[in-house]
């Protein structure tokens, strides 16, 4: 599906685009030239509301046990909201100096066009490995121009250099794409699965030497022995999936018709003076029916009618999944307390691993019910599945113990009841953050906080 797709987008080879002037990544120095585009970017600041994902399900805090979003998780809200939103976040810490704090450098990557700015002047080598606090003063302006184009034209650009490299490793490279999907492929240079490499100073790695499918990163994320975290209840070693839209877009139905995101996001609309320009609010593709979808879609009340159907399908196969691998953290609990070894869990627990690894790949991935959700359903079903497994080989180790069966599970059905469980206090690390905001974001750093 890759090459099909780098073959029917490709134009003839050309020179790699090189950024010949310092990235100019103050958004509002692009306003004059480019006053219709900055116009619509600077109005996803009308999606600002902010939803808190754990308190809709508290079985994320759970699942996540051990790992920075067991603290804090929130729908994403618009590009205007990126930058402050990393920085409020309880999962970035509230480190006091450069050198402390959970997070690397690498945790601005996708926030900002000063990370760009600043990979230019000080290298991927001398950005990367420091600690996420050590950059803060150098942030000041969220996802915008820079982030996509050259400094000194309207001219597409890859501006992370990690994301270049990806593109070539799956055989797209950006220079030799038509403009939509030099588009598409902007847009993937953040919305993709990625992790922190730190075998090379913490850079930004996409898992995609194997291919795009979750199956493909879970293969080599294995091959290398990675880990984000160790589970907090069930000690598995597990895989946290970012935001897999360019993955999960690539084998759709969509890119095989070459739709893209550009198509559905950020389509053509004109301005007072008849002139044609691109929508940069990267809006609801339903919100301009006509112009978007109506060329395959026939009927707006059908489609959304499709739509709620496939969400309600995906919502009921997450939640089922969810039981069984929320279960099997538990029973893996259960046999250690009762003296569990390593090798009779480790089967157990590669189980979890995956399992887990495959709903979170489907969930993690935004508005998978409309880019993609056969997949979503198909690897719902497949965590479900293996997490019965993971559960079968438990009942073999619980038995061997003596434990008694079924385990009994905690209450874990508000946030803080989740909380709870996984012995977290939220209301410290509150106290934490805030006095981290109020001391040293307002006190040193430029961002303003909103």
């Amino acid at each position: 599906m890759i090459k099909k797709i780098a073959l029917a987008t490709a134009f003839a080879a050309s020179p790699a685009l090189v950024l010949a002037e310092p990235v100019n990544a103050n958004n509002e120095n692009w306003k004059e030239k480019y006053p219709n585009q900055y116009a619509s970017w600077a109005s996803s600041e009308n999606t600002d509301q902010v939803v808190d994902m754990l308190e809709q399900n508290p079985n994320l805090v759970v699942l996540w046990a051990g790992y920075g979003f067991m603290k804090d998780y929130n729908k994403a809200r618009g590009h205007q909201f990126a930058l402050t939103d990393v920085i409020q976040t309880l999962r970035t810490g509230y480190p006091q100096g450069d050198k402390d704090g959970p997070m690397p450098a690498a945790c601005w990557s996708c926030k900002t066009p000063d990370v760009a700015r600043l990979i230019e002047s000080e290298g991927e080598e001398g950005f990367m490995p420091h600690k996420w606090g050590s950059w803060g003063h150098e942030m000041d302006n969220s996802i915008g121009c820079a982030d996509c184009h050259d400094s000194t034209s309207p001219k597409l650009a890859l501006s992370r250099p990690y994301a270049e490299r990806a593109m070539e490793v799956i055989d797209q490279p950006f220079a030799e794409q038509s403009r939509k999907m030099k588009g598409s492929q902007t847009c993937g240079q953040c919305h993709v699965e990625y992790y922190f490499d730190a075998t090379n100073n913490n850079t930004v790695k996409f898992p995609w030497d194997n291919g795009l499918t979750a199956e493909d990163a879970e293969a080599y994320f294995d091959a290398i022995g990675f880990a984000d975290w160790t589970h907090g209840i069930s000690k598995a070693p597990m895989i946290k999936a970012q935001h897999p839209e360019y993955e999960t877009w690539a084998i759709s139905t969509h890119a095989e018709m070459d739709v893209t995101c550009i198509d559905c996001h950020m389509p053509k609309t004109t301005n007072e003076e008849g002139r044609k320009f691109s929508m940069h609010n990267v809006g609801n593709a339903m919100d301009n029916f006509e112009q978007v979808c109506a060329s395959c879609h026939d009927s707006k009340a059908d489609m959304e009618a499709d739509l709620k159907d496939n969400k309600a399908k995906i919502a009921q196969a997450q939640s089922d999944a969810e039981a069984v691998i929320i279960r099997a953290h538990f029973e893996a609990k259960a046999a250690w307390d009762a003296g569990a070894t390593e090798e009779q869990m480790k089967t157990a627990l590669q189980h979890i691993r995956h399992a887990q690894w495959r709903w979170d790949y489907a969930i993690a991935s935004h508005a998978i019910y409309v880019h993609n959700p056969s997949e979503a359903l198909r690897l719902l079903a497949s965590a479900k599945e293996i997490g019965e497994q993971a559960q079968a080989e438990l009942k073999t180790v619980l038995d061997a113990l003596n434990v008694k069966q079924p385990v009994a599970l905690p209450d874990i059905s508000t946030k803080a009841k989740a909380h709870e469980v996984v012995g977290f206090d939220h209301k410290a690390d509150k106290a934490n953050k805030a006095r981290f905001l109020e001391e040293r974001v307002k006190g040193e750093w430029k961002t303003n906080l909103k």
